[in-house]
């Protein structure tokens, strides 16, 4: 039988715990005095009129702090503590509410992706359907909408991504922002914003194809023009309407844009790529 490990000695655990708790303690010093200069940049105003809602800069923040992290500390861990520090952050500087879709019939997809990346304590407005949420934040009733990922087998009714208000309305985010290697995104943020490139990020464009523009023959114009899918539905109820996630960030005056053969083309948004769970 292999020998088992020694358990600390009574001394050596209780002075373990000292240092854990002189640990803490420096901890929430720190949170502390993040939390004082956040409220001086609120109270001096010093963002003039910059919105405090920031999606590309907490994308930085995260992937800058995943970077150096080492030892026995998750990057989960890390993730879910800072989204609630940036959350607590967004709170000091003025209401901020999210919006999220709870149609009959889901799993509550949206409300788990907005409690995991806007905290547990950010106020959540739960309405009846995509549509409505979306009018909460073009309102101005609440900073964000989360809603599922689009999906090709949803109800026959136009999806959200159909009909959505752009570009007063821009996809911010996908979530979650830490998951597994090429998978697709749960859900997207929504908010009434300029999005912010971030070095790596993602785009969404809405299509109207024409007559003879099937989903590969869609596909194949993306990827010649350098934009290959990451992966691209297409809906034919109410109209023919097609969505697509490429790679990069994408500007309106885009040059690869212009020269694409579809009635209609718009961005619906461009956010950060996800980082890897590992």
């Amino acid at each position: 039988m292999p020998d088992q490990p020694t358990p600390p000695a009574p001394a050596d655990l209780a002075s373990l715990r000292v240092e854990i708790d002189r640990i803490d303690d420096a901890l929430h010093d720190l949170l502390m005095r993040r939390s004082d200069l956040v409220a001086h940049m609120a109270s001096a105003r010093l963002k003039g009129s910059a919105p405090t809602f920031r999606p590309g800069r907490e994308a930085l923040i995260l992937r800058r702090l995943l970077r150096r992290n080492q030892g026995a500390l998750a990057r989960g861990a890390v993730v879910r503590l800072w989204r609630e520090i940036i959350a607590a952050s967004l709170a000091q500087q003025g209401q901020f509410t999210v919006a999220v879709s709870a149609m009959a019939g889901e799993d509550g997809v949206a409300t788990r992706l907005a409690r995991a990346h806007f905290g547990l304590l950010t106020p959540l407005r739960a309405q009846a359907t995509p549509f409505r949420a979306l009018a909460c934040v073009a309102g101005g009733e609440a900073a964000v909408a989360v809603l599922p990922a689009p999906d090709e087998a949803e109800r026959p009714e136009p999806a959200w991504w159909m009909q959505m208000e752009a570009p007063r309305l821009r996809v911010v985010a996908a979530l979650p922002f830490l998951a597994p290697p090429d998978a697709p995104a749960e859900g997207y943020a929504v908010a009434t914003l300029s999005p912010e490139p971030t070095g790596r990020d993602r785009s969404l464009l809405r299509i109207e194809p024409g007559p003879d523009h099937t989903r590969p023959r869609i596909a194949a114009i993306l990827a010649a023009a350098g934009l290959p899918p990451l992966w691209l539905i297409r809906r034919e109820s109410p109209v023919p309407m097609a969505l697509a996630e490429v790679p990069g960030f994408l500007s309106e005056d885009e040059p690869r844009l212009a020269s694409l053969p579809f009635p209609r083309l718009q961005i619906l948004g461009s956010y950060a790529e996800p980082e890897p769970e590992e």
